[in-house]
């Protein structure tokens, strides 16, 4: 019989969509218990998980049945990739489910950073009336920079395109072509510091995006942008990120991900409800919605590829 492990938290509908000859074994929490994968990973044709899940080359040489693994997801930093591909191990991630998800996040923290709503929120709660001393701006006429230019970012510039935002993008793997079918001007990574009054980060984390933004970077922006990454931490060097903010090379940020999660304490206790920022634990893709999308999806995918291996 296939035997499939689920260790991070799913849609209990779609899950009753699960093939009934399937046996299934849902543990939400089974991500964060070491002892339990390492033991019981050798008994399972497939798993389903979501980034907390770490399936590195050590838990993975362990898994001698597996054969394919469902990411509840589009991230796969958390998956040794390369050893999966060596051993006829499938990834399939859920590519475009919570796109829609994660560009609203995007459109709603410009518009909140450019209106300075956290702090004037605060201040008027505390019983001030910062009306005309708290400077705002509008998002309409800005220049919208997109690092990465896949699925999310398409789905930011058709929102942004209804505020009347020009948007410029930085992938070298994209073609012009592509992006001129889009109506969308391709630039340098150096255009984008000069240029961007946002910019919203959308590529995975590797060799070549590791600390991508960092002091070097932060110092040529121009136009003092907001920044905002909903992709991976690490992306933004955070200690710089700080250091940007309160040397005014930018106006605010948005993290909805972060190089430890949950947020190094040492990070968190350089924040303070006067500053011009969003802190969100990782869940710009994960409303109802997308996660019931993401989660049909992973399932369907999984029944597909696994039926093959019934017995």
């Amino acid at each position: 019989m296939i035997k499939i492990l689920i260790t991070e938290f799913l849609n209990q509908e779609a899950l009753k969509n699960l093939h009934q000859d399937f046996n299934i074994t849902y543990r939400s929490e089974a991500w964060s218990d070491k002892d339990y994968l390492e033991k019981e990973i050798p008994n399972f044709d497939g798993i389903i998980v979501r980034n907390k899940t770490k399936l590195d080359k050590f838990l993975l040489e362990k898994a001698l049945k597996l054969k394919f693994i469902g990411r509840l997801g589009v991230g796969l930093d958390n998956i040794d990739t390369e050893y999966c591909k060596n051993n006829n191990i499938f990834v399939q991630p859920a590519t475009g489910m919570n796109a829609d998800s994660v560009a609203e996040y995007v459109i709603n923290s410009s518009l909140t950073l450019l209106k300075k709503t956290t702090i004037v929120n605060v201040q008027t709660q505390n019983g001030k009336w910062p009306r005309t001393t708290i400077n705002t701006m509008e998002i309409s006429g800005k220049t919208l920079g997109l690092i990465g230019f896949g699925n999310i970012s398409k789905k930011v510039l058709k929102l942004a395109n209804a505020f009347d935002v020009s948007t410029i993008t930085f992938d070298p793997y994209v073609s012009l072509e592509e992006t001129n079918s889009h109506n969308v001007r391709k630039v340098s990574f150096e255009e984008i510091l000069n240029f961007a009054d946002i910019i919203s980060i959308h590529v995975p984390l590797n060799n070549e995006t590791k600390y991508m933004f960092n002091n070097e970077s932060f110092i040529k922006m121009k136009k003092k942008p907001i920044i905002i990454n909903s992709s991976r931490g690490g992306i933004i060097n955070e200690t710089d990120l700080l250091n940007a903010y309160f040397n005014n090379n930018i106006s605010g940020f948005a993290l909805d991900v972060f190089e430890s999660e949950p947020v190094n304490e040492t990070f968190l206790s350089k924040i303070t409800n006067e500053m011009n920022c969003i802190l969100t634990p990782h869940n710009a893709g994960v409303t109802e919605e997308s996660n019931e999308r993401v989660s049909k999806f992973i399932i369907k995918k999984t029944n597909e590829f696994l039926q093959n291996f019934k017995d």
